[in-house]
């Protein structure tokens, strides 16, 4: 993609690449887009770099990505719903999601609290985008029904290989032989 200079059309939400702090960047800013890749906006404003989930590229004048969950009838988390939403969330640097590629291990609801508790890995121990990472599994699980609180704690044991990945994403990764 090439670089494209936007201005904000309201306040955006964002987290600063690598760190994952968050932001509120002012409608009216200009920023650039320097990369779309699974859902997710990688852009610069005031020399730093950001990204912008995917459920407030409306701000940066993209299409929202629409994440809704139906409302269980019983009032609990919905154990499948939190999957579909660690589902949606892409590895920032090729666009294969978590699950499939293997880095989600754990998934345990506290229904009387309404906290998640979510134990992943990255492919890379050192790798610079896993507080990125852990704010993408935040923000979007935080989004299902019932949840209060996600708790996610970054884990290399076992450490991550590709036989972790699904089929598919391992063929469309080039990784299936």
């Amino acid at each position: 993609m090439k670089q494209k200079m936007v201005v904000t059309e309201r306040e955006c939400k964002a987290r600063l690449v690598p760190a994952g702090n968050p932001v509120v960047i002012p409608e009216g800013e200009f920023v650039s887009i320097t990369q779309e890749l699974g859902g997710n906006y990688t852009i610069t404003w005031k020399g730093n770099m950001y990204r912008i989930d995917g459920t407030d590229a409306g701000a940066i004048g993209r299409k929202e990505m629409v994440l809704s969950f139906d409302e269980p009838s019983d009032e609990n988390i919905s154990k499948q719903q939190v999957w579909d939403a660690l589902e949606t969330i892409f590895d920032p640097e090729i666009p294969i999601n978590l699950v499939s590629l293997g880095l989600i291990y754990t998934v345990n609801i506290q229904q009387e609290s309404g906290v998640v508790d979510i134990d992943m890995t990255l492919t890379a121990p050192g790798c610079g985008m896993g507080p990125v990472l852990v704010g993408d599994v935040e923000y979007r699980v935080a989004m299902v029904p019932h949840v209060n609180k996600v708790n996610v704690e970054l884990v290399f044991d076992p450490p991550w290989s590709r036989e972790m990945m699904s089929e598919e994403a391992q063929l469309e990764a080039g990784l299936f032989f």
